[in-house]
């Protein structure tokens, strides 16, 4: 069986670095996992906290993107009921263990003069909302056990979305893919996509450069020998 095994980090653009490593860290408790120049890209920090072992919240910054203008309703939801534009985060839940992690985490946050809404309890989760910096909407949450889909799918929203029952069983249960071991071959620009956004000329270069070439591209030494 193919599929995606857990979240290996969600990477999010920053004006403020130092601020953010100071919000999730002094209010969240997270661990500063990494911080150092961004592969393959000028002038670039990233960050990585630590969520577990396999997984981070990552933070990406350079000096030009504090001059991006942030805008409610456009760029950022502000709250998790609100809108934001197609393609942007509209609000990030993090997981939490159960009830009493999740109680212990609001006093965290209250303590340290973060309001936080809830919990409220969804049926499938639970979870508390609050604001992080530059306009984040961020969740903690918890589930008691694993979604169910055959209760969680609603009949009217399918058909709403002219979700087709042939449709909606693929959904549920993917086909699996046969691995190719690597044979398959790179789409150029002009394939169905969608594609990622570069300049057509570095584009076109880059899916013409063989895999090969990328996988010791950038420099993949720790910054710091640890003895």
């Amino acid at each position: 069986m193919n599929k995606v095994d857990g979240l290996h980090h969600l990477a999010i653009a920053t004006g403020d670095m130092k601020a953010q490593i100071e919000y999730f860290t002094e209010k969240l408790g997270m661990e500063l996992q990494a911080l150092y120049w961004m592969h393959g890209v000028e002038n670039t920090f990233h960050a990585f906290l630590r969520l577990n072992d396999e997984s981070s919240l990552a933070f990406v910054h350079n000096p030009d993107i504090a001059n991006i203008p942030s805008q409610i309703g456009h760029t950022h939801a502000g709250n998790a009921g609100a809108n934001s534009a197609p393609g942007t985060m509209q609000h990030l839940a993090l997981k939490v263990k159960d009830s009493a992690e999740m109680l212990a985490m609001r006093d965290r946050l209250r303590t340290k003069g973060v309001p936080v809404l809830g919990p409220i309890d969804h049926g499938m989760c639970s979870s508390i909302y609050f604001a992080g910096l530059e306009n984040m909407t961020l969740e903690l949450s918890y589930s008691s056990e694993p979604i169910n889909n055959e209760s969680w799918v609603d009949p009217e929203v399918v058909d709403l979305l002219g979700i087709t029952p042939q449709e909606l069983a693929q959904y549920k249960n993917p086909v699996s893919f046969a691995d190719q071991q690597g044979a398959v071959q790179q789409p150029g620009p002009d394939a169905a996509g969608p594609h990622m956004n570069y300049p057509e000329i570095v584009y076109k270069s880059i899916l013409a450069t063989p895999d090969e070439a990328f996988l010791n591209s950038v420099p993949n030494d720790p910054p710091v020998v640890v003895a």
